[in-house]
């Protein structure tokens, strides 16, 4: 009998804003804290508060990757702030790639909608999950660890990827590593990545020797 209470407990306070107002609808004119964006007056919020089509649209892969992301997270999408989800549209060319990267906030959920793609993660042991997903399948992408995703078919592709925050940030290892200033002698003690491929590469991403 304790069981199913303390999980009826746990359901009904497990989320941030849920749990003391219906919603928490941003409110992108009021100052940004720590804790996120502040809520819009209710008697200001409607129901296109809820709504966004900014997924509809392609993203732009005319990039060094060849891949468009078009988020919808609660900087976007006023009515997602407080409540712990978010959407992202991926668009993949032939040979796009979302390089090495992990979500400090936020574990990920994809779902291929059109194409190949060649997903997987690095556990923290190592370990290396792998998987070539077709249309309809989902992969999970645990938060915190490494992972990427490939267009491996010879069309474009298409995904979505969930995720259990508004905000679930994210650092790419090749955006970190060669377009910041971390000295070429010290990426490369800690790497062991030749230093005229880190020049090179710093060159490409607009990283500082």
């Amino acid at each position: 009998m304790i069981l199913p209470i303390f999980f009826i407990f746990f359901l009904t306070f497990s989320s941030s804003y849920a749990a003391v107002q219906d919603f928490c609808v941003a409110d992108y004119t009021a100052p940004q804290g720590p804790a996120g964006y502040s809520c819009k007056n209710p008697a200001n919020v409607t129901a296109d508060d809820f709504v966004y089509s900014g997924l509809a649209v392609a993203g732009d892969t005319s990039n060094l990757n060849k891949v468009g992301i078009n988020p919808a997270f609660a900087g976007q999408f006023p009515g997602l702030n407080g409540l712990g989800l978010s959407l992202v549209r991926a668009d993949f060319e032939v040979g796009g790639v979302g390089p090495l990267h992990l979500h400090h906030g936020a574990s990920e959920l994809i779902l291929v909608v059109q194409g190949t793609i060649i997903a997987g993660f690095i556990a923290t042991d190592n370990t290396v999950y792998l998987k070539t997903l077709k249309q309809g399948d989902i992969m999970l992408l645990p938060q915190g660890l490494l992972h990427f995703q490939k267009n491996g078919g010879d069309t474009p592709a298409l995904l979505f990827a969930s995720f259990n925050s508004e905000n679930p940030g994210v650092q790419l290892l090749e955006i970190a590593l060669f377009q910041s200033d971390l000295p070429t002698e010290l990426i490369s003690q800690t790497t062991s990545i030749d230093t005229a491929e880190i020049k090179k590469l710093k060159g490409l991403f607009g990283g500082t020797n």
